[in-house]
Order: C-alpha cells, then structure tokens, then sequence
C-alpha cells in the first residue's frame, strides 16, 4: 500500500478536526490537496467562483456550527481573494482554518511567477499564520493552527507549498489529539465580589448586551428581573438577547432604535455584557461602567471602565446572581419601558401608511412581510449597508433564527456567499439572503454556485438601483449624493437565465404572492424587488453637525424609521408596568 503523501495527511487532520467541507477554487499548487478530499470519505470540495466568498461561506458556516470550518486558495492571486472573508470571519470570532498553497518551495523569495507571502499577509486577520516548510513539520503546524482558531475563536492560515504537499509524509509523525470545543471560563472571586458590590450600590443599573450573551439567555433574564434593569443590545446581541425579554428597550448605535440609548445614559452603572460595541460616542462618559467579557483585549478599549471582568457572560452571572441584592424599585426599569414603547409607537406606521399604493415599494414593507412569512427557525444573512437596517428592526429574533451579517468587518457582498455556507450546515432549514443591489453585483458570479449545488437559498433582493448607505453619509456630511447610482438590468432575468427561479416585485401587492411562490420552490430563487432608493434611516440621537449636513443636502427627504412587530413586544412589557 502506498504512504500518504503530505496533502493526504492534511485532509485526515481537517476530517478528525471535524471539518466536513472545504470551500475554495482549484489551482495547480492546491492540486495534490484538492485530489486528496476527492478521495477521502468524511470531506467534500466546494467549488464557488471566487474565493471571497470561499472565506465568507467558511465563516458562516462557523457561525452557525460553532465549529471549525475550512477554505483554500490556490497560490497567489487565488489565496489573495480570501482575505476579506477571513477578516470577517476573525473579527466575527468565528474559527476558520484557511489553507494558502504557495509556490514551489525551492522559488519562495525569488520573485516567482504569482509569488507573495502569505504566512505574512494574512497574520493581522488571524490567531496564527505560518508556512510548512518541510513533511516533517505538517502534522504539528496544523494541529497547532486548529488549535488556535477553535480555543481563542478565529482564522488560522496555512501556508503549503504545492510540491511539499505532494511529498510523501514522514512515517513517524507526531498526531495528537485535537481541541475541538472552546471551554467556559468564570472570572476570580475578587472580581466577583466587586462586581457584586457596585450592583449592590448602584441604584439605576443598564445591561447592555452583545453577541457575548449566546446561550445565557436565562441567566440574562433571571439577572436582570432580580436588579430591575433595562437591557439593550448591540446589533450582534439582537438574535441571542431581544427574544422572550420583558426588560428590552431596544439597540444603541447608528442602526438603533428604542430607548436603549436613554437607558444607557440615565443609569447609575452600566454593565457591558459581552459586546465590543465599536460606537464610543454612544456609550455614556459620565457613569460608572464593568464590562464582561471572555476575551480580555476586549475589556476597556471602547470605554473607561470603573471594573474590568474577565470571564464568560453566562458563568459570571451565574456567579454573581445569587449574590446580588434583590432590588424591589423597578422605577427606572418602568419608565425606561414606557420610554421604549413611545419611540416605538412613533414609527411603527412608516411601513404601513398606503403601503399598498406606495410605488417603488418601500423596503420597510418589504422586511415587515419577509419577518412574518419566513420560517420560525430561518437563518438570515444580511448585506452591509440599508439591509443591516431592515433587519434590525423588522426581523424578529425567538431563539431559533440566526441572523449573520458583517457585522463587525461591515464588508459588502457578504450576504450571498454566507447564505452559501449556511445552506450547506443544513439543507432542510430555510436560508433567506437579505441583498442590497450593490453587495449582490459584487460577487454576482456566486449566485451560479447556488444553482450548481442546487442549493435552495431564497435572495430577497432590495434593489433601489444606489448605494443607500453610502448616500446617507454623504446627506449627513452635507455633501451631494456623487457615484452611488447604478443601472441595473432585471435580476428576476438573470437568475432565470442562470437555471434558478427569479421574480420581479414592482408593486407592493406583489410582494407577499411573490415571497410564498420563492419559499414554496425547492431550489434556488431570486425574489427582485424594486424598492424606494430615498427611504433612509437616521441614528435615535441625532447631533447638531448632523441635522446640518441633511439640511444642507436634502431638506425635504423623508426620514422614516419603523420597528415592525417589536412595537408588540413593547406593548406587551408594558403590562408588567404598574399604572398609577
């Protein structure tokens, strides 16, 4: 029987690891890795058309998994398009392992034909980026590159050059065994003592939560009914947080809504719950605050912080809820509540006002109709930009649904290959890309993936033929909109054409018709609609600078917000509130 060669060994490592799929584009140097998953059971190739979205799929799959996930590029160029979707991937923390073939070892520093040096260009958007440089060296350097994305929560990248991949392996080669699942970490009891304390003195305390609170739901609830605190989130906290949560108040930051912004500035001690909210200017300068988080680089560098703690979200407060004094006082929680239900109650019409005549429709609308036909247990990927609005204020989170964005990278084009991913953890479970026109064009060329794997994406396509976003930032700087049209031809087309089922929304009626036909088909469909490019969103505190850049810009554009069904959720909060 032959011995395995290096590139065999390899797909071993990745099949033991856990790694079910390897999504990339062929090349030469990745050649002898690309034939080693053909004939290794356990694994499958996933070929896209452009290796960004590679990354991107990795990561969401990642995401939704919470396991280690797997793309490569081929030498050069082909390892160089990943990049993006590996920055995305690092800073959503999700563990990533992305395999960089290189040129012949003997070439590396000569100038070759495609040379660039990736175990260099890819360390800042990684734990862990080094080049095997001999057989011997593999086993050890994958295992420790595996062990880095799944313990600390990101991208490993492996540099292989394609002839050392096709050498024999070393018949004695050190294989250990593989750390697959992060552990829970509690912070010491010194930290918990004083973290118990400054609840215990506070009389006003503000939760604040970010994607850190996944799988402490509970406990998040139990706190904050035993201390009567409000709780806002940050967009990546939505999905884990605004579920079944009679204290919510809604998000902070550019995107938000509700009375979360007040609830974080009229407090006594606001406690961060693992979020690195990246938007300074919207947390308070002027009350104490202890942040919690399990990655300790995370603790202070978006706020000065009165108590720094250490530890995972849901062991901490398990920790410290049994030690916290009961509050009785819910005064501020109450008039946060009813805070929250009037900003609610201002916009919710902005989706519903003549809807049915209102043409180009209005992408409010669009999300409001999408939130209540989708499946109870969807995953939505959402593009960078105006989607990002839509989906945090109309897609309503119950604890089944995810909700994947580029949240922290903010890329465009992201949706569609991480609806790639996400289709492929489970082709059963509905996985709806929410695109803009702008990020769908940029990477286009996947949507053929969706069709070769047959894989049943549904693309809801918000086409108002500008980058909205883009515009709004300008409006907001006083400048006049300049480059953010496009010409769009009729997508509904395109996906046709492509072998996938496509339709065009023109007029509001369509739109819930249209919806139900795309989820009834059982593969891939494009949902086109032409949505009102003037419909904008403006941040829930608003500077002077600001209102003088729209005024300057834009005197008589209509800034309507809307909240979708979370104005219900308030509503029904509000029934805990002890009237007069």
């Amino acid at each position: 029987m032959a011995r395995k060669n290096v590139a065999e060994q390899f797909v071993d490592i990745l099949v033991r690891a856990g790694v079910q799929r390897l999504y990339g584009v062929v090349g030469d140097s990745l050649n002898p890795v690309v034939d080693a998953v053909r004939r290794t059971p356990g694994i499958d190739w996933v070929q896209v058309r452009h290796e960004e979205a590679a990354a991107f799929a990795a990561g969401a799959e990642a995401q939704i998994t919470g396991k280690l996930a797997a793309c490569a590029g081929s030498c050069g160029p082909g390892n160089l398009h990943l990049i993006n979707g590996l920055y995305d991937a690092h800073r959503s923390m999700a563990p990533v392992l992305a395999l960089a073939s290189h040129i012949p070892s003997s070439e590396i520093g000569l100038g070759y034909f495609q040379e660039t040096h990736p175990d260099q260009l890819f360390r800042e958007c990684s734990h862990y980026s080094e080049l095997i440089s001999s057989p011997q060296q593999m086993p050890r350097l994958l295992q420790t590159a595996i062990q880095h994305a799944v313990g600390r929560g990101g991208v490993s990248v492996v540099s292989l050059p394609g002839d050392i991949a096709d050498r024999p392996a070393p018949e004695k080669s050190i294989e250990h065994a593989l750390v697959t699942t992060r552990p829970t970490a509690r912070p010491g009891d010194a930290e918990i003592d004083k973290l118990v304390r400054m609840i215990d003195e506070a009389d006003r305390v503000t939760l604040f939560c970010g994607s850190g609170t996944a799988g402490a739901h509970a406990e998040v609830m139990q706190f904050a009914e035993r201390i009567k605190s409000p709780v806002g989130h940050a967009l990546r906290g939505k999905e884990w947080i605004q579920y079944d949560n009679p204290y919510d108040v809604g998000m902070s930051g550019l995107l938000g809504y509700g009375a979360a912004y007040e609830a974080t500035h009229e407090c006594d001690l606001l406690l961060l719950l693992g979020t690195d909210f990246p938007y300074n200017a919207f947390l308070p300068d002027d009350v104490k605050i202890a942040q919690v988080d399990v990655r300790p680089e995370h603790l202070g560098r978006r706020s000065k912080l009165d108590l720094a703690v250490w530890g995972d979200v849901r062991e901490t407060l398990r920790c410290i809820t049994p030690k916290v004094r009961a509050k009785a006082d819910r005064r501020f929680l109450d008039k946060m509540l009813k805070k929250h239900a009037d900003a609610l109650e201002g916009v919710v019409r902005a989706y519903t006002r003549k809807v049915e005549k209102h043409v180009p429709v209005h992408p409010e609308y669009v999300a409001a109709v999408l939130d209540e036909l989708a499946d109870d247990d969807a995953v939505f990927t959402v593009d960078t930009g105006m989607c990002n609005v839509w989906a945090a204020r109309y897609i309503s989170p119950n604890g089944r649904r995810r909700i994947i964005g580029s949240f922290s990278h903010g890329s465009m084009a992201n949706a569609l290959p991480q609806a790639i991913g996400a289709q492929f953890v489970d082709r059963d479970r509905q996985v709806v890309s929410m695109s803009g026109d702008g990020g769908f064009t940029m990477l286009m060329g996947d949507f053929l993936t969706l069709v070769q794997y047959d894989l049943p994406v549904k693309i809801v396509l918000f086409n108002n033929s500008s980058l909205s976003m883009v515009e709004l930032e300008m409006l907001v700087a006083g400048l006049p909109s300049f480059g953010t049209a496009y010409r769009n031809p009729d997508f509904a087309a395109v996906a046709r054409a492509a072998g996938a089922y496509g339709v065009r929304v023109e007029k509001p009626k369509q739109l819930a018709g249209a919806l139900k036909d795309a989820f009834k088909h059982k593969g891939p469909a494009l949902v086109d609609v032409v949505t009102d490019p003037n419909a904008l969103s403006i941040p829930p505190k608003i500077s002077a600078e600001m209102v003088t850049g729209f005024a300057l810009s834009a005197s008589k554009i209509v800034l309507d917000g809307g909240v979708g069904r979370m104005v219900q959720m308030a509503r029904s909060n509000l029934r805990n509130v002890p009237r007069p």
